[in-house]
């Protein structure tokens, strides 16, 4: 499955990504904020991309002026944080290069209409660790309310302890920022 957006395409990783995602996941200011390792090879990317980035509803977040892959955004069902039949759970990462530019928020605001009208979805959750304010305000600029924080939730990848927000967005809420957005 496919995604478009004015800028982005969200599309299945590929193996042929590994050398893109290498590139951005060395950098220690992208994964370990977001709670993974820094990759120390193109081989270890390969293998995330074969182990983690595989899994369904995980898009590369793919520019459309250059074809290639800068990041990653997914849909995840009772993974990190537990969610009932109707909610699911979004994440999301995209290369230091990137930052600031509102890709990540485009990329989220079109998973995010996927999964309310295509998947049939109620209410999805997003969080982020302590100090990670980038994330925290991609989700704010998509709507999302502050739900709880989880205080000493095991980083399992980053063998640490951390506090995690958790924030959420319900159909109801999007449909109505939607119909403002249109009206205003």
């Amino acid at each position: 499955m496919i995604l478009e957006t004015k800028r982005l395409i969200l599309r299945p990783w590929q193996d042929s990504d590994a050398e893109e995602l290498y590139k951005y996941a060395k950098d220690p200011d992208v994964g370990p904020i977001s709670g993974w390792p820094v990759h120390t090879d193109v081989r270890q990317s390969k293998e995330v991309i074969k182990n983690v980035l595989s899994a369904d509803g995980t898009f590369a977040v793919v520019l459309k002026e250059t074809g290639l892959p800068v990041g990653s955004i997914g849909y995840m069902f009772n993974t990190n944080i537990p969610t009932q039949q109707d909610e699911c759970e979004i994440g999301y990462w995209i290369g230091k290069p990137y930052w600031g530019q509102g890709l990540i928020p485009e990329a989220a605001k079109e998973l995010i209409r996927y999964c309310f009208s295509e998947l049939k979805l109620n209410r999805i959750l997003c969080g982020y660790y302590d100090g990670n304010e980038k994330s925290k305000r991609v989700q704010e600029k998509c709507g999302f309310l502050y739900h709880h924080t989880n205080r000493n939730v095991p980083c399992v990848f980053m063998n640490d302890i951390r506090t995690e927000h958790v924030t959420c967005l319900t159909k109801e809420r999007w449909e109505t920022i939607n119909r403002e957005n249109v009206s205003g």
